[in-house]
């Protein structure tokens, strides 16, 4: 089938309630009987059709009452109050999943949902240096997460690890870091020390781009 030409290279940050690692990555059940946790992207560069979506940046906290593939999930998405009403117009169609297969991140994780908020247009505070293990989103009012490096019990130095899934409809690889988060509006949660993780990553209408 033949789709709108769209693309985002972006950079991701992601942090759950669960310790590091997250069983989802492992095909596992989640450690709590729920998961809460925060995503956001920076878009380096991007287009829908003949809409340039660089620079802008999304985020959302998230709620999922057991197993993520199991549903019944609930997500407060924010969106960049730069972006005009084109570049809205297309960030709706991408991460709706629109103009894409059904097997791409953004469907995927869409077909859990079944309570989406309203979207919220605000400032979008982001940083993300994957080589370094560090990343902050925050959105006054709404959600806040940090990301640090793993330290080592013993000695405290950093302790990196990388995930790599060959098949990763999310990721390819990404690099886990200790993940403390915060949602304060329609989903409230407050966490520290567990899972995080940072990418770099390109996606299209048929998935990950390699």
């Amino acid at each position: 089938m033949a789709y709108v030409d769209w693309k985002l290279h972006c950079v991701k940050i992601g942090t759950c309630n669960c310790p590091y690692g997250c069983p989802c990555e492992f095909m596992g059940l989640p450690v709590h009987t729920h998961c809460n946790g925060v995503e956001a992207m920076e878009i380096v560069d991007g287009y829908f059709g003949d809409v340039r979506l660089d620079g802008l940046r999304t985020a959302g906290c998230f709620y999922w009452p057991g197993p993520v593939h199991e549903g019944k999930g609930t997500y407060v998405p924010v969106i960049d109050k730069r972006a005009t009403e084109e570049q809205v117009e297309a960030l709706f169609k991408i991460l709706g999943g629109e103009e894409q297969e059904p097997t791409t991140v953004f469907n995927i994780y869409g077909a859990t949902i079944d309570t989406e908020h309203d979207p919220i247009f605000a400032a979008i505070d982001f940083a993300c240096d994957v080589k370094a293990g560090t990343g902050h989103v925050a959105v006054d009012g709404v959600l806040e997460a940090t990301l640090d490096p793993i330290k080592n019990a013993v000695t405290g130095e950093d302790h990196r690890a990388i995930i790599t899934l060959p098949t990763g409809f999310e990721f390819r690889n990404a690099e886990v870091v200790s993940g403390g988060a915060a949602g304060y509006a329609g989903l409230k949660f407050d966490y520290k020390g567990q899972y995080g993780s940072m990418w770099e990553v390109t996606y299209g209408p048929y998935g990950i781009v390699e």
